[in-house]
Protein backbone atom coordinates (compact mmCIF):
# COMPACT_ATOMS: atom_id res chain seq x y z
CA UNK A 1 0.00 0.00 0.00
CA UNK A 2 1.68 3.04 -0.94
CA UNK A 3 2.02 5.82 1.87
CA UNK A 4 -0.53 8.09 2.04
CA UNK A 5 1.67 11.08 2.68
CA UNK A 6 3.51 10.65 -0.70
CA UNK A 7 0.67 11.64 -2.37
CA UNK A 8 1.42 14.77 -4.76
CA UNK A 9 -1.24 16.53 -3.85
CA UNK A 10 -0.75 16.41 -0.26
CA UNK A 11 2.69 17.48 -1.16
CA UNK A 12 2.06 20.78 -2.81
CA UNK A 13 0.03 21.56 -0.31
CA UNK A 14 2.67 21.26 2.05
CA UNK A 15 5.04 23.26 0.13
CA UNK A 16 1.99 26.00 -0.05
CA UNK A 17 1.67 26.18 3.81
CA UNK A 18 5.45 25.94 4.71
CA UNK A 19 6.30 28.56 2.41
CA UNK A 20 3.66 30.96 3.73
CA UNK A 21 5.00 30.72 7.12
CA UNK A 22 2.37 28.30 8.54
CA UNK A 23 3.12 24.69 9.54
CA UNK A 24 2.75 21.03 7.69
CA UNK A 25 -0.98 19.97 7.77
CA UNK A 26 -3.08 18.75 10.46
CA UNK A 27 -4.65 15.10 10.91
CA UNK A 28 -7.66 16.58 9.48
CA UNK A 29 -5.92 18.03 6.82
CA UNK A 30 -4.08 14.82 5.88
CA UNK A 31 -7.50 13.31 6.23
CA UNK A 32 -8.77 15.51 3.83
CA UNK A 33 -6.08 15.03 1.13
CA UNK A 34 -6.81 11.41 1.70
CA UNK A 35 -10.38 11.73 0.58
CA UNK A 36 -9.47 13.55 -2.04
CA UNK A 37 -7.23 11.08 -3.87
CA UNK A 38 -9.32 8.16 -3.29
CA UNK A 39 -8.94 7.47 -7.10
CA UNK A 40 -5.38 6.69 -6.52
CA UNK A 41 -6.12 3.91 -4.32
CA UNK A 42 -5.33 5.66 -1.27
CA UNK A 43 -8.79 4.93 0.45
CA UNK A 44 -7.28 3.80 4.14
CA UNK A 45 -4.86 4.56 6.75
CA UNK A 46 -1.61 2.94 6.56
CA UNK A 47 -1.24 -0.30 8.87
CA UNK A 48 1.13 2.19 10.96
CA UNK A 49 -0.91 5.27 10.81
CA UNK A 50 -0.69 6.42 14.50
CA UNK A 51 3.28 6.13 14.41
CA UNK A 52 3.53 8.37 10.60
CA UNK A 53 1.42 10.95 12.58
CA UNK A 54 3.73 10.99 15.55
CA UNK A 55 6.50 11.15 13.59
CA UNK A 56 5.42 14.25 11.29
CA UNK A 57 4.03 15.81 13.74
CA UNK A 58 7.33 16.15 15.18
CA UNK A 59 9.59 19.35 15.43
CA UNK A 60 12.56 17.22 14.31
CA UNK A 61 10.54 16.39 10.90
CA UNK A 62 9.32 20.26 10.48
CA UNK A 63 12.23 21.57 10.93
CA UNK A 64 13.17 18.74 7.34
CA UNK A 65 10.35 19.97 5.50
CA UNK A 66 11.27 23.61 5.77
CA UNK A 67 14.87 23.09 5.13
CA UNK A 68 14.12 20.61 1.85
CA UNK A 69 12.14 23.25 0.73
CA UNK A 70 13.99 25.89 0.88
CA UNK A 71 16.90 23.99 -1.15
CA UNK A 72 14.47 22.71 -3.64
CA UNK A 73 14.96 19.24 -2.19
CA UNK A 74 11.72 16.51 -1.94
CA UNK A 75 10.34 16.08 1.41
CA UNK A 76 11.68 13.78 4.01
CA UNK A 77 9.77 10.59 4.14
CA UNK A 78 8.65 8.53 6.64
CA UNK A 79 11.18 5.88 8.32
CA UNK A 80 10.40 3.03 10.46
CA UNK A 81 13.37 2.89 12.19
CA UNK A 82 14.03 6.50 13.23
CA UNK A 83 9.81 7.11 14.01
CA UNK A 84 10.06 6.19 17.64
CA UNK A 85 11.88 8.25 20.25
CA UNK A 86 14.13 7.31 23.19
CA UNK A 87 14.07 7.10 27.02
CA UNK A 88 11.41 9.12 28.59
CA UNK A 89 11.11 12.52 25.89
CA UNK A 90 7.85 13.69 26.06
CA UNK A 91 6.99 15.85 22.60
CA UNK A 92 4.98 19.01 23.04
CA UNK A 93 2.59 19.71 20.51
CA UNK A 94 3.20 21.95 17.65
CA UNK A 95 3.82 25.32 17.44
CA UNK A 96 0.76 26.39 15.89
CA UNK A 97 1.04 30.37 15.61
CA UNK A 98 -1.51 32.98 14.28
CA UNK A 99 1.35 35.38 12.55
CA UNK A 100 4.56 35.32 10.18
CA UNK A 101 8.23 35.69 11.21
CA UNK A 102 9.60 39.26 10.47
CA UNK A 103 12.70 40.27 9.91
CA UNK A 104 14.86 43.49 9.19
CA UNK A 105 16.33 45.96 11.27
CA UNK A 106 15.36 48.57 13.72
CA UNK A 107 17.31 51.42 15.17
CA UNK A 108 17.80 54.36 17.10
CA UNK A 109 19.09 57.16 16.34
CA UNK A 110 17.62 57.26 12.70
CA UNK A 111 20.34 58.30 11.04
CA UNK A 112 22.15 56.34 8.85
CA UNK A 113 25.50 54.20 10.74
CA UNK A 114 29.25 55.04 8.85
CA UNK A 115 31.98 52.99 9.19
CA UNK A 116 32.94 55.53 12.26
CA UNK A 117 29.80 54.83 14.22
CA UNK A 118 30.15 52.67 17.54
CA UNK A 119 27.10 51.10 18.23
CA UNK A 120 25.18 48.06 20.11
CA UNK A 121 23.60 45.17 17.46
CA UNK A 122 20.91 43.17 18.81
CA UNK A 123 20.03 40.30 16.35
CA UNK A 124 17.16 38.28 17.94
CA UNK A 125 16.31 34.66 17.06
CA UNK A 126 14.51 31.59 17.88
CA UNK A 127 15.77 29.29 20.91
CA UNK A 128 17.52 26.19 20.37
CA UNK A 129 17.95 24.01 23.14
CA UNK A 130 21.31 23.25 24.02
CA UNK A 131 21.06 19.35 22.93
CA UNK A 132 20.11 20.39 20.05
CA UNK A 133 22.31 23.44 19.40
CA UNK A 134 25.26 21.41 19.90
CA UNK A 135 24.34 18.44 18.35
CA UNK A 136 24.07 15.97 21.03
CA UNK A 137 20.73 14.41 20.58
CA UNK A 138 21.66 11.32 22.76
CA UNK A 139 22.47 12.87 25.80
CA UNK A 140 20.18 15.59 27.80
CA UNK A 141 23.66 17.69 29.14
CA UNK A 142 24.21 20.56 25.93
CA UNK A 143 28.39 20.62 25.05
CA UNK A 144 30.28 23.58 26.53
CA UNK A 145 30.42 26.40 24.58
CA UNK A 146 27.32 25.99 22.76
CA UNK A 147 26.44 29.57 23.55
CA UNK A 148 29.31 31.34 22.50
CA UNK A 149 28.00 33.86 19.24
CA UNK A 150 29.47 33.62 16.03
CA UNK A 151 32.76 36.04 14.81
CA UNK A 152 30.12 37.82 12.19
CA UNK A 153 26.57 38.93 12.79
CA UNK A 154 24.24 39.90 10.61
CA UNK A 155 24.70 42.79 8.25
CA UNK A 156 22.66 45.54 9.19
CA UNK A 157 21.08 47.18 6.09
CA UNK A 158 17.40 48.21 5.47
CA UNK A 159 15.15 49.67 7.55
CA UNK A 160 11.46 48.31 8.35
CA UNK A 161 8.62 49.84 9.17
CA UNK A 162 6.82 47.15 11.16
CA UNK A 163 8.06 45.03 14.75
CA UNK A 164 10.15 42.05 13.99
CA UNK A 165 9.07 38.46 15.27
CA UNK A 166 11.53 35.71 15.59
CA UNK A 167 14.28 37.39 13.63
CA UNK A 168 15.88 40.54 12.66
CA UNK A 169 18.08 42.95 14.86
CA UNK A 170 18.11 46.45 16.44
CA UNK A 171 20.41 48.95 16.50
CA UNK A 172 20.78 51.56 19.39
CA UNK A 173 23.31 53.65 20.71
CA UNK A 174 26.57 52.67 23.16
CA UNK A 175 24.75 53.19 26.78
CA UNK A 176 25.93 55.54 29.00
CA UNK A 177 26.96 52.69 31.51
CA UNK A 178 29.00 50.34 29.91
CA UNK A 179 30.38 47.46 32.10
CA UNK A 180 30.90 43.96 32.20
CA UNK A 181 31.32 41.54 35.30
CA UNK A 182 32.49 38.23 36.08
CA UNK A 183 31.78 36.04 39.00
CA UNK A 184 32.35 32.57 40.21
CA UNK A 185 31.10 30.73 43.52
CA UNK A 186 33.13 29.72 46.00
CA UNK A 187 32.28 29.03 49.77
CA UNK A 188 33.44 28.36 52.97
CA UNK A 189 34.14 24.26 53.91
CA UNK A 190 34.97 23.34 57.67
CA UNK A 191 36.36 19.69 58.32
CA UNK A 192 37.91 18.66 61.58
CA UNK A 193 40.78 16.39 62.03
CA UNK A 194 38.71 13.56 63.26
CA UNK A 195 35.99 14.20 60.69
CA UNK A 196 38.70 13.88 57.83
CA UNK A 197 40.80 10.82 58.84
CA UNK A 198 37.40 9.04 59.75
CA UNK A 199 36.34 9.59 55.74
CA UNK A 200 39.87 8.49 54.50
CA UNK A 201 39.23 5.69 57.27
CA UNK A 202 36.39 5.04 55.64
CA UNK A 203 36.92 4.69 51.94
CA UNK A 204 40.37 2.85 52.89
CA UNK A 205 38.49 0.36 55.39
CA UNK A 206 35.91 -0.54 52.30
CA UNK A 207 38.53 -0.63 49.46
CA UNK A 208 40.50 -2.91 51.50
CA UNK A 209 37.88 -5.37 52.49
CA UNK A 210 36.77 -5.82 49.09
CA UNK A 211 40.45 -6.59 47.93
CA UNK A 212 41.02 -9.08 50.49
CA UNK A 213 37.87 -11.04 49.55
CA UNK A 214 38.76 -11.13 45.94
CA UNK A 215 42.72 -11.30 45.93
CA UNK A 216 43.19 -13.80 49.16
CA UNK A 217 43.93 -17.59 48.30
CA UNK A 218 42.23 -20.45 50.56
CA UNK A 219 38.28 -20.69 51.35
CA UNK A 220 35.64 -18.55 52.95
CA UNK A 221 37.22 -18.11 56.29
CA UNK A 222 40.49 -17.11 55.06
CA UNK A 223 39.18 -14.29 52.95
CA UNK A 224 36.80 -13.32 56.30
CA UNK A 225 39.98 -12.80 58.15
CA UNK A 226 42.06 -10.87 55.31
CA UNK A 227 39.43 -9.03 55.42
CA UNK A 228 39.07 -8.59 58.78
CA UNK A 229 42.41 -7.79 59.35
CA UNK A 230 42.39 -5.15 56.62
CA UNK A 231 39.49 -3.34 58.14
CA UNK A 232 41.38 -3.10 61.82
CA UNK A 233 44.94 -1.90 60.10
CA UNK A 234 42.74 1.12 58.07
CA UNK A 235 41.05 1.84 61.38
CA UNK A 236 44.40 2.11 63.34
CA UNK A 237 45.41 3.89 60.55
CA UNK A 238 42.56 6.58 60.51
CA UNK A 239 43.12 7.02 64.05
CA UNK A 240 46.42 7.66 64.11
CA UNK A 241 46.30 10.47 61.31
CA UNK A 242 43.69 12.13 63.72
CA UNK A 243 46.21 12.50 66.12
CA UNK A 244 43.60 10.38 68.60
CA UNK A 245 44.84 8.37 71.45
CA UNK A 246 43.20 6.73 74.23
CA UNK A 247 42.98 9.81 76.45
CA UNK A 248 41.82 11.75 74.78
CA UNK A 249 39.23 9.67 72.89
CA UNK A 250 37.84 8.75 76.36
CA UNK A 251 37.44 13.40 77.10
CA UNK A 252 35.83 13.37 73.25
CA UNK A 253 33.10 10.52 74.18
CA UNK A 254 32.30 11.83 77.94
CA UNK A 255 32.19 15.68 76.16
CA UNK A 256 29.44 14.62 73.32
CA UNK A 257 27.76 12.31 75.55
CA UNK A 258 27.19 15.52 78.18
CA UNK A 259 26.59 17.85 75.19
CA UNK A 260 23.66 15.09 74.03
CA UNK A 261 22.09 15.01 77.65
CA UNK A 262 22.18 18.70 77.90
CA UNK A 263 20.74 19.12 74.78
CA UNK A 264 17.42 16.79 75.74
CA UNK A 265 16.58 19.18 78.41
CA UNK A 266 16.77 22.20 75.60
CA UNK A 267 20.42 23.05 76.39
CA UNK A 268 22.19 24.17 72.95
CA UNK A 269 26.04 23.47 73.58
CA UNK A 270 28.13 22.14 71.30
CA UNK A 271 31.35 20.11 72.17
CA UNK A 272 33.58 22.81 70.50
CA UNK A 273 31.57 25.26 73.43
CA UNK A 274 32.45 22.91 76.44
CA UNK A 275 35.99 22.48 75.20
CA UNK A 276 36.75 25.51 75.04
CA UNK A 277 35.24 26.49 78.46
CA UNK A 278 36.96 23.36 80.08
CA UNK A 279 40.68 23.91 78.33
CA UNK A 280 40.31 26.80 76.14
CA UNK A 281 40.73 25.05 72.86
CA UNK A 282 38.74 23.78 69.60
CA UNK A 283 38.59 21.68 67.19
CA UNK A 284 40.92 22.62 64.51
CA UNK A 285 38.21 23.46 61.61
CA UNK A 286 40.79 23.23 59.06
CA UNK A 287 38.76 25.92 57.14
CA UNK A 288 39.70 26.10 53.02
CA UNK A 289 37.55 27.83 50.61
CA UNK A 290 36.46 25.82 47.82
CA UNK A 291 34.70 26.20 44.25
CA UNK A 292 31.19 25.69 44.34
CA UNK A 293 30.50 26.40 40.56
CA UNK A 294 30.29 28.89 37.86
CA UNK A 295 27.81 31.84 37.80
CA UNK A 296 25.92 33.22 34.89
CA UNK A 297 25.90 36.65 33.78
CA UNK A 298 23.46 39.71 33.91
CA UNK A 299 23.60 42.53 31.64
CA UNK A 300 21.55 45.92 32.61
CA UNK A 301 21.27 48.79 29.94
CA UNK A 302 19.59 51.98 30.21
CA UNK A 303 18.75 54.09 26.90
CA UNK A 304 17.33 57.51 27.09
CA UNK A 305 15.52 57.73 23.47
CA UNK A 306 14.92 61.61 22.37
CA UNK A 307 13.18 61.25 19.08
CA UNK A 308 13.13 64.35 16.76
CA UNK A 309 11.33 63.22 14.09
CA UNK A 310 8.08 61.30 13.45
CA UNK A 311 10.27 58.36 11.58
CA UNK A 312 12.91 58.52 14.76
CA UNK A 313 9.44 58.47 17.33
CA UNK A 314 8.19 55.53 15.35
CA UNK A 315 11.41 53.62 15.50
CA UNK A 316 11.62 54.01 19.29
CA UNK A 317 8.06 52.02 19.40
CA UNK A 318 8.77 49.44 17.24
CA UNK A 319 11.99 49.06 19.22
CA UNK A 320 10.19 48.86 22.88
CA UNK A 321 7.03 46.29 21.28
CA UNK A 322 9.99 44.06 19.34
CA UNK A 323 11.57 43.63 23.05
CA UNK A 324 8.24 43.00 24.55
CA UNK A 325 7.22 40.58 21.76
CA UNK A 326 10.50 38.59 21.48
CA UNK A 327 10.32 37.87 25.22
CA UNK A 328 7.40 36.44 25.49
CA UNK A 329 6.36 33.02 26.35
CA UNK A 330 5.00 30.95 23.41
CA UNK A 331 1.77 29.33 23.42
CA UNK A 332 1.92 26.32 21.45
CA UNK A 333 -1.93 25.32 20.80
CA UNK A 334 -2.52 29.07 18.88
CA UNK A 335 -5.20 31.25 19.70
CA UNK A 336 -8.31 30.69 21.54
CA UNK A 337 -7.31 27.02 22.78
CA UNK A 338 -5.99 25.24 25.54
CA UNK A 339 -1.72 24.96 25.71
CA UNK A 340 -0.32 21.94 27.52
CA UNK A 341 3.05 23.13 26.37
CA UNK A 342 4.83 26.73 26.46
CA UNK A 343 7.51 27.38 24.04
CA UNK A 344 10.90 29.44 25.19
CA UNK A 345 10.96 32.70 24.33
CA UNK A 346 13.53 34.05 21.62
CA UNK A 347 16.40 34.64 22.39
CA UNK A 348 19.31 37.78 21.68
CA UNK A 349 22.75 38.16 20.88
CA UNK A 350 24.21 41.13 21.53
CA UNK A 351 27.50 42.62 19.54
CA UNK A 352 29.47 45.48 20.32
CA UNK A 353 30.58 46.89 16.43
CA UNK A 354 32.27 49.34 14.78
CA UNK A 355 31.09 50.26 11.71
CA UNK A 356 29.91 46.85 10.45
CA UNK A 357 33.25 44.92 12.13
CA UNK A 358 33.36 43.96 15.88
CA UNK A 359 34.64 46.17 18.53
CA UNK A 360 37.74 45.94 18.76
CA UNK A 361 38.35 46.49 22.29
CA UNK A 362 34.69 46.33 24.47
CA UNK A 363 33.90 42.81 25.61
CA UNK A 364 31.81 40.01 24.13
CA UNK A 365 28.14 38.24 24.55
CA UNK A 366 26.99 34.90 24.91
CA UNK A 367 23.08 33.98 24.13
CA UNK A 368 21.25 35.61 25.91
CA UNK A 369 17.45 35.95 27.65
CA UNK A 370 16.08 39.09 28.01
CA UNK A 371 14.34 38.76 31.92
CA UNK A 372 13.32 42.05 32.03
CA UNK A 373 12.04 45.37 30.23
CA UNK A 374 10.51 48.73 31.87
CA UNK A 375 9.85 51.89 30.01
CA UNK A 376 10.10 55.19 31.94
CA UNK A 377 7.42 57.53 29.11
CA UNK A 378 8.20 60.79 30.98
CA UNK A 379 12.02 60.65 30.80
CA UNK A 380 12.50 64.10 31.97
CA UNK A 381 9.90 63.98 34.73
CA UNK A 382 7.01 65.30 33.01
CA UNK A 383 4.44 63.67 30.65
CA UNK A 384 5.28 65.92 27.34
CA UNK A 385 3.95 64.54 23.94
CA UNK A 386 4.77 65.69 20.67
CA UNK A 387 1.46 66.52 17.74
CA UNK A 388 0.33 62.66 17.32
CA UNK A 389 0.92 61.75 21.16
CA UNK A 390 4.93 60.47 20.66
CA UNK A 391 6.65 61.20 24.26
CA UNK A 392 9.25 63.72 23.67
CA UNK A 393 11.93 61.58 26.78
CA UNK A 394 11.59 57.98 27.21
CA UNK A 395 14.17 56.34 29.50
CA UNK A 396 14.21 51.63 28.31
CA UNK A 397 15.84 50.15 30.86
CA UNK A 398 16.80 46.02 29.61
CA UNK A 399 18.47 43.01 31.58
CA UNK A 400 19.80 40.40 29.88
CA UNK A 401 21.16 37.16 31.27
CA UNK A 402 23.38 34.74 29.33
CA UNK A 403 22.38 31.32 28.98
CA UNK A 404 25.69 29.82 30.07
CA UNK A 405 28.48 30.28 31.98
CA UNK A 406 32.10 31.56 30.71
CA UNK A 407 34.94 28.94 30.86
CA UNK A 408 37.92 29.01 30.42
CA UNK A 409 38.54 27.74 27.00
CA UNK A 410 35.96 30.55 25.60
CA UNK A 411 39.17 32.85 25.05
CA UNK A 412 40.84 30.70 23.09
CA UNK A 413 40.42 29.17 19.68
CA UNK A 414 40.57 25.38 17.74
CA UNK A 415 44.87 25.55 17.98
CA UNK A 416 44.76 27.06 21.65
CA UNK A 417 45.49 30.87 20.80
CA UNK A 418 43.65 33.78 21.50
CA UNK A 419 40.35 33.55 19.68
CA UNK A 420 40.33 37.84 19.65
CA UNK A 421 42.12 40.85 20.53
CA UNK A 422 39.34 41.86 23.00
CA UNK A 423 38.88 42.22 26.82
CA UNK A 424 37.21 38.77 26.27
CA UNK A 425 34.15 37.14 28.11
Amino acid sequence: MPNFYENPNLQKKANKIVTEGGQFPTRKEAIQGINKTKKSGLSNFPPDYAKQEKFYASEEYQDKVKKALTNNKPLPKYDENKSTYKGTTLKGENLKRTYRDRGGVLRYPYEALTERTDYLQIDINQYESARERSGNQDNLIGRVGTRRLSTRGRRPNGLTTKSLVNKGTILLQIPSQVQDGNSVSYGDSKMNTIVGAALQGTTNIATGAADALVNTEGGPGAKLGAAGKATKDAFLDAAKASGLNLDNAQALFNANIATGVVGAFGGNVTVNQLLARQSGQIFNPNMELLFNGPTLRNFRFSFKMTPRSPEEAEQCKLIIRTFKMNMAPKVTSGRGGQSLFLNTPNVFELRYKSGIANHPFLHRFKQCFLTDISVNYTGEGVYATYENREPVSMIMDLTFKELEPIYDQDYFDAVGLDADGTVGY
